[in-house]
């Protein structure tokens, strides 16, 4: 699933070619791409139908459109492989919802792997930002505004499980995922396995400043992509992928001390790290 900096991409290229569109036609080519929006696929075109667009937003690795004059939301899944395209997109390319705006221009939602989706939801407020229900239950990120990172560190210090864990849960602080999770925790120099509540605050500020900062490399290059399914809304690619310092690096040089990079099995994932710089805590 794309992380934060492919979702936020995403979202700026739609916040600056659909804001202040109106809908004028959407048609469902795959009923998966609807499945999380409950009445189906007529109710969801026909409360788009004729909706304009006034904004986007973002928490974590969700994004959702906002209508004008609507308490709801569109929100948008990418899944594993969910694409925001714009302009004639052929068929072949997974193309699963197609929509037309009044300005004649289109924005297709293209999804191979069909994980991802659209829906439409209420938005309710929660800590003082308005957020659409299924989003409601997510932590802030490090790149939102709000972000409190004292308030994270407090709940860090709780937590009697791995780091990397708590970094991949979504309620303690969300948008980092695999890739970004290991980038942080070497820019730390902090092993994944190290029991949060033992790490000293400090150390788990420059954890948190960690990711922040990554992700924000991250965005200027695009974001990451291995392959050719996480691309902005022109179709193309990012590649922060270049730049990483752990993440598939095992059995190459460590950047910063010239180790050789370790990988090992977490959580059904591999973690990527340096023994020398992240040594693993003992037992």
């Amino acid at each position: 699933m794309p992380e934060l900096p492919e979702v936020e991409v995403v979202r700026r290229g739609l916040q600056a070619h659909v804001v202040g569109k109106t809908i004028t036609a959407v048609r469902i080519h795959h009923p998966r791409a609807v499945r999380r929006h409950e009445p189906g696929p007529a109710d969801l075109t026909a409360r788009l139908v004729g909706a304009r667009i006034n904004g986007t937003d973002r928490r974590g690795k969700y994004l959702w459109l906002t209508l004008d004059g609507k308490d709801t939301a569109l929100v948008v899944h990418l899944g594993m492989s969910g694409q925001m395209l714009l302009g004639d997109v052929p068929r072949s390319t997974h193309v699963r919802i197609s929509t037309w705006f009044d300005d004649g221009t289109t924005l297709s939602f293209a999804d191979q792997r069909t994980f991802g989706g659209w829906m439409l939801a209420d938005l309710v407020t929660v800590d003082a930002t308005r957020v659409p229900v299924p989003v409601a239950h997510l932590a802030r990120d490090p790149l939102d505004p709000r972000f409190d990172a004292d308030a994270v560190v407090d709940v860090l210090r709780r937590k009697h499980s791995e780091i990397k864990r708590q970094l991949l849960d979504q309620t303690v602080v969300s948008g980092i995922g695999n890739i970004y999770a290991d980038e942080a925790l070497w820019r730390a120099q902090v092993h994944g396995a190290r029991i949060a509540a033992t790490l000293p605050r400090r150390q788990l500020f420059t954890v948190l400043q960690a990711a922040a900062d990554v992700m924000r490399d991250a965005l200027v290059h695009g974001g990451t992509s291995f392959d050719a399914l996480y691309v902005n809304v022109n179709g193309q690619s990012g590649y922060f992928d270049r730049s990483l310092d752990a993440y598939r690096r095992e059995g190459q040089n460590c950047r910063r001390c010239g180790t050789v990079m370790r990988r090992e099995k977490f959580m059904n994932r591999s973690s990527f790290y340096c023994p020398r710089c992240q040594p693993r805590p003992r037992r």
